[in-house]
């Protein structure tokens, strides 16, 4: 359990670091802005490039992980869109992000620093699934969704176009197909581009966490509800325990993802808090007060999820450092 709370500590102290930096006034809204962008636009991209560009096409995309994670996040974003629609007598937006928040993960920002210290070995092939589904299938989606209700009727016309324009200008999205294509030409790298690749990828996950603990400094507590907390406990308790479930059952048939360490590395990503952009995103479309509030009590609570998951998974014997 010391190793556990170790790993899971070590995570978690990063977000606090970052929150005590902002609340001190080293670092304001700005900086923050400054930082995260940097990490969207230049160092996960390396990361994903970096992660799919050194292996074969093949482990990349790995069918019994894409499709237990397919079938997970799909199966409760449309149960929390329609259960906490109707429970709450949530807006078609607001049920849209109530859904957004209890179905996606933050694999880049908290997913791939934590799978680093506990999973190392597939941490970056876990990091290269998740960011591929995310960004392909689940922001497009929250995207139609958020802007068919924008548009109230009025023929969704600009909807195709602007989730095209959102893939097609998307650094992680260009880095993914950039490596696919690396990989599957096998192309050589010069070490001038490998080298800078493998600073930007590293510097990732203390940047991103930090980023995620400032982004946490100017909320409050005040503003939770049961809403809230309905979001929170389907995104750390039904999603990893829907992904198990069918890791069981698809297990049973022979269907697992290679290598075996990716089963418990997706078991972490389904139990992970929302992503980090799912409030700054909700915020354009009117949703200000309940996303905040989501990420706040995820990030809190998943201190706790997540070091029980670890536990039960048995990552405690897995050395911090890799």
């Amino acid at each position: 359990m010391v190793q556990v709370l170790s790993i899971s500590g070590t995570i978690f102290a990063l977000i606090a670091l970052g929150w005590l930096l902002v609340r001190r006034g080293v670092f304001d809204g700005k900086a923050l802005d400054v930082l995260g962008a940097y990490v969207v636009t230049c160092a996960l991209p390396a990361l994903i490039f970096r992660a799919v560009s050194s292996r074969p096409l093949g482990e990349t995309f790995d069918a019994a992980y894409l499709l237990v994670l397919c079938l997970t996040s799909l199966a409760l974003f449309g149960a929390a869109y329609w259960g906490l629609r109707r429970a709450f007598g949530l807006s078609p937006t607001a049920a849209t992000f109530a859904a957004m928040g209890a179905s996606c993960a933050n694999s880049g920002f908290v997913g791939y620093p934590m799978l680093g210290l506990a999973l190392p070995e597939v941490a970056e092939h876990a990091l290269a699934l998740n960011m591929s589904f995310e960004n392909l299938v689940m922001i497009p989606l929250v995207l139609a969704l958020a802007e068919a209700g924008k548009a109230q009727g009025n023929g969704g016309s600009g909807v195709g176009w602007l989730i095209a324009r959102r893939l097609a200008t998307s650094p992680v999205i260009l880095a993914l197909f950039a490596g696919i294509l690396v990989a599957a030409l096998a192309l050589p790298m010069p070490q001038v581009v490998t080298g800078t690749v493998n600073i930007l990828a590293n510097s990732s996950a203390a940047v991103s966490l930090v980023v995620i603990g400032g982004g946490l400094a100017g909320l409050t507590l005040r503003d939770l509800g049961p809403l809230a907390w309905a979001v929170t406990g389907a995104k750390l308790l039904l999603m990893p325990a829907l992904a198990w479930a069918l890791l069981q059952l698809f297990g049973a048939a022979g269907l697992v993802p290679s290598p075996v360490a990716l089963s418990p590395a997706l078991l972490v990503m389904t139990a992970l808090p929302a992503m980090s952009i799912y409030p700054v995103l909700a915020r354009r479309y009117g949703e200000v007060t309940t996303p905040a509030a989501v990420l706040l009590l995820q990030t809190l609570a998943s201190f706790v999820t997540l070091t029980a998951l670890l536990a039960l998974l048995g990552l405690a014997a897995t050395p911090a450092g890799g």
